[in-house]
Parts: C-alpha cells; structure tokens; sequence
C-alpha cells in the first residue's frame, strides 16, 4: 500500500466542528519564550503534520495538547486549548483523564522491557478498559491487528519483550500500545526518524490506516513524509506557527518568506 491522504479525508470539509481549537497560545520557561500566539485547529479522521526547524517549537505545542507539560517548573502559559467546547485547563478538567483521550508516540521506539501481550495490555488494564481476561486477550489482539504487527508476533506474545523486536516493530508495538487506551487523538514526535526507510513506509501506510478513526499529529522532519500522508500542514518558526493549510497548497504556493524558506530548503 501506497500511504496517501485521500480527497475528503480531512473531517473540516464535511464542515464538522474541530475537535481541538487552539488560540493564541504562548508558552514559557522561565524568562524564555518558546511558543508566541500559536492558534491552529485539529479535526476528526485528519493528519495533520508539525513541520520546521528543529528547535522552532513543534514538540512543545503537541505536549500542550495533553497537558503532558504540568508540573514542569517555572512554565506559563497563556492563550486556550478548548477541546469538544471545553478549556482543558478549566478547574474541572482531571489532567489524568484528559490524557488518556490520547496516545503518544515518540521519536524513538520505547517499548517495556517486558513481553509484547503486557506492552499493549498495561495501559488497558491500568484504566479499567477490559472487563476480565478474555476481553483483556481480545483487546491485545485487536490493538496489535491495528498497529498491523499481528501477524508478526502472535506466536511469541508471552515469550518475547517488545524491545527485542526489530526497530520497525518496536515502533508498531508501541502505536499499538497507545491505541490500547482507545484515544481520540494521536500524538506522534517523528515516528519514523530512527527507523530505517521500509520500516518508515510501514508506519506510514499505518497513519493513514488509523485516520479515520483517530485525529493525528505527526511531527516529521521529512518533507516528502508530509506530502505523502498529511492532510494539512502546520509551518512553525522560531516558536511560531507561520503558515497552515492543505498539504498540496502549503506547498505548491507558501504564503509567507519563512515557510518558502523551509520548503525550498534554505532554513532548517
């Protein structure tokens, strides 16, 4: 399978609302600033891809997202994240809770030391998702079939730990992983910088396979993975958001100096 967006994928041409409305939001540590007034929206059944510069801003505003930023000391932050018409920073938002309407997946595969079955089966087990063991081994099956590494493992799920599975498939356990808790949202920090070019393609393929059941933010590096399965793009720079839109029309004809720069390759 070739990973491409299709025509209608994203949820905003069906004039649905957004999912997430971010406006505004700034962002410090301490005295430095490292987001200024980012305001983008997120839609159901979309991937929409972070791109820029390292350092310009990308991974801090998906950790605001998901609160994943609380307790880090001396941080501020001003602007809304409003998710299905709710602040989630309103007094009556449980952090824990509002987590697990997410799943993350990092840059670099983690998986627990420990068997592929207890990788996907901590985080259902932990949030009460399953309701006895046949529903728990239900669920581990159903996750890895997502993640398309079913096939792959079913005959070592007990016998094998996630980290002695190949690089490729140390990222699939852990999208399997994440998709275990039933999120609404995915939430990925290039997912395929450390994997090498066939194991890339198969995440990929995967993204737009998810799609439709999930919103996605992926952050690459790749411009070439953005056009492939994205279907907006979010250009930061230096802590802001320059420029989003479709994928074809972000690059095809950029609005402003800094996202030509970055596609054109001049920066970054």
């Amino acid at each position: 399978m070739n990973a491409q967006p299709s025509a209608d994928a994203p949820s905003q041409q069906r004039n649905a609302p957004a999912l997430i409305e971010v406006r505004g939001l700034s962002l410090w540590y301490g005295e430095k600033q490292a987001l200024h007034g980012v305001s983008f929206e997120l839609f159901r059944g979309e991937i929409l891809a972070f791109i820029g510069p390292s350092g310009c801003g990308k991974t801090t505003a998906l950790k605001c997202l998901n609160r994943m930023l609380d307790g880090v000391r001396g941080l501020r932050i001003a602007g809304r994240i409003v998710m299905d018409g709710q602040d989630i920073h309103a007094p009556g938002v449980d952090p824990p809770l509002h987590r697990r309407r997410f799943g993350w997946v990092a840059q670099k595969p983690n998986p627990f030391p420990t068997s592929i079955f207890e990788n996907v089966a901590w985080g259902a087990r932990l949030h009460g998702i399953v309701r006895d063991r046949a529903d728990l081994e239900a669920h581990v099956e159903h996750c890895l079939r997502r993640a398309n590494l079913w096939d792959e493992v079913r005959d070592v799920l007990r016998s094998k730990a996630g980290t002695e599975l190949s690089g490729g498939q140390q990222q699939r356990l852990c999208i399997a992983r994440a998709l275990s808790t039933r999120p609404e949202v995915l939430l990925m920090d290039e997912p395929t910088g450390s994997i090498d070019p066939v194991a890339t393609r198969a995440i990929e393929d995967l993204l737009v396979e998810l799609r439709p059941d999930h919103a996605i933010i992926v952050i690459t590096h790749s411009m070439m993975e953005a056009r492939r399965i994205a279907d907006r793009v979010a250009v930061f720079h230096l802590g802001r958001l320059v420029e989003v839109g479709p994928t074809k029309d972000v690059f095809a004809a950029p609005r402003t100096p800094e996202a030509r720069a970055f596609i054109a390759g001049r920066v970054g």
